[in-house]
């Protein structure tokens, strides 16, 4: 310390004054230079309806790319039905790695956490709800599985004498439920049952409560989840929930910390274009519509070379299609089935098959519509109204194909060589049996059985390769 006191004025003042002046000086510069870095934030990322591809990437992108030094909280703001497993494992694996704390706040008044929500939910460094908002019902749902008989209840388990008269603490409805359903649909609950358990002890949370949400598929209001251990905090705004949150210790990466929240700048992160289209191609009904549209497309280009439009549309909508296919939980038997469908519809048009093609097409068109999509895809099954009425216009396609095809073969041939056949025309020049005669406009070698004079009218009979075969016109 005291090497870098200029000499001469230690010698002068002393050294304890200099050393002391410098101590002052630095500070007054030290609360400059904090003064020009920017506030800490806490980032708001929102996640609104079906949980997809699309969101999973926006939340995972934001996550991955955080600065401890100017973010010092996530909050995910969320209101959702649910969604697809894999994009919310993505997005619990993104909150549990995160070296900020996350926070899950259900959020406005009248949202809801309900199936996927609830695993993130139960993720979060610290779990928020605003008055009026709830969780829950976070059963795996089978799509395309065989629904159950009506009027079946199931059987309540038989309790003890000394069970009877417990308090209802939000432990009881974790008992499992009768053995209902196949061995798949068995096997998924009780991957999700452990899956949210998990969750729940790391972040000291009701793990039983969060087991009847997956196996009975019980929800919660605001108020009683905070009281059952479900939620650590309710709060009506952003700005309180940061008040309330400020000093309470949290697990994040893995570690206790204590948070620092109170003066916290809140910042919204909004969606970006990629997101917003990722978001709208990556819905099962227009992935569907894309994948028809492209295929479509490409047929009538096919069938009509130089069209251009068709066949540059319907490669574009087919690749958009082929991109959601990828990132959706896809089941390719179903595609080639609509695709087969499609191929035999279209082949009517061309084969003799008194509509066997057609009909076969239209069936394996519907059933491979109803299974594309894999079991478990939650909120991302494709609709079927959708289904309905992509059928009702491919078989429309079919109809008036058939109808043209039918139409066309009951017309007289007007192009090639049999449309000459009893045309009329007139003679050039004629000589010995044969000359030459005006037909359509074009000269043509001709023969004919009697003798004609240049100018008289002619019908063609018949066509001996490039020779006309006439007769003199009589009006008939």
């Amino acid at each position: 310390m005291w090497r870098i006191v200029d000499a001469p004025l230690a010698r002068r003042f002393g050294r304890p004054v200099v050393g002391m002046a410098m101590l002052l000086l630095a500070a007054l510069i030290a609360p400059l230079t904090i003064a020009q870095q920017p506030p800490r934030q806490a980032l708001v990322i929102d996640i609104e309806g079906a949980i997809g591809p699309a969101i999973a990437d926006h939340v995972v992108r934001h996550l991955a790319s955080l600065d401890k030094a100017t973010v010092g909280l996530v909050i995910l703001r969320i209101d959702t039905p649910g969604g697809l497993d894999i994009a919310m494992r993505k997005i619990i694996r993104a909150q549990l790695a995160s070296p900020v704390p996350v926070a899950v706040y259900v959020a406005p008044g009248g949202a809801r956490a309900a199936s996927a929500g609830t695993y993130i939910l139960y993720a979060a460094s610290v779990a928020a709800m605003a008055p009026g908002t709830n969780l829950g019902a976070a059963t795996p749902i089978v799509i395309g599985g065989m629904p159950e008989m009506p009027g079946r209840e199931p059987a309540a388990p038989e309790k003890k004498p000394d069970e009877a008269d417990k308090k209802d603490d939000g432990k009881e409805d974790a008992k499992p439920a009768p053995d209902e359903g196949g061995a798949e649909t068995r096997k998924m609950v009780n991957d999700a049952v452990a899956y949210i358990r998990s969750l729940a002890q790391l972040h000291g949370r009701n793990a039983d409560w969060a087991e009847s949400a997956v196996r009975g598929a019980a929800s919660l209001p605001a108020e009683e989840a905070l009281k059952l251990g479900v939620i650590d905090v309710v709060a009506p705004t952003l700005r309180a929930l940061l008040q309330k949150i400020d000093g309470r210790e949290a697990i994040v990466d893995g570690e206790r910390r204590k948070l620092a929240t109170a003066d916290l700048q809140l910042t919204e992160v909004e969606l970006d274009w990629r997101t917003r289209l990722l978001s709208v191609i990556t819905d099962p009904n227009i992935a569907y519509l894309l994948m028809l549209i492209g295929v479509y497309g490409l047929i009538f280009e096919l069938s009509n070379p130089g069209a251009i439009l068709p066949g540059v549309l319907g490669g574009i909508c087919l690749l958009l299609a082929l991109f959601a296919f990828s990132v959706l939980p896809i089941d390719y038997a179903g595609v080639a089935l609509v695709l087969l469908g499609i191929a035999l519809m279209a082949s009517e048009a061309f084969v003799t098959s008194y509509g066997i093609l057609g009909l076969g097409g239209i069936v394996a068109f519907v059933i491979g519509s109803i299974i594309m999509f894999e079991p478990g895809s939650g909120n991302f099954g494709l609709s079927i109204s959708v289904v309905v009425a992509s059928t009702v216009v491919s078989a429309g396609l079919l109809i008036l194909a058939l109808a043209m095809l039918v139409r066309s073969r009951r017309k007289a041939v007007v192009t090639g060589g049999a449309a000459l056949i009893g045309a009329v025309g007139s003679v050039v020049e004629w000589g010995d049996g044969e000359g030459r005669v005006r037909v359509s406009g074009e000269l043509w070698r001709a023969r004919a059985g009697t003798e004609l004079q240049p100018g008289e009218r002619v019908n063609v009979r018949d066509r001996d390769g490039l020779v006309l075969l006439v007769e003199r016109f009589e009006d008939r």
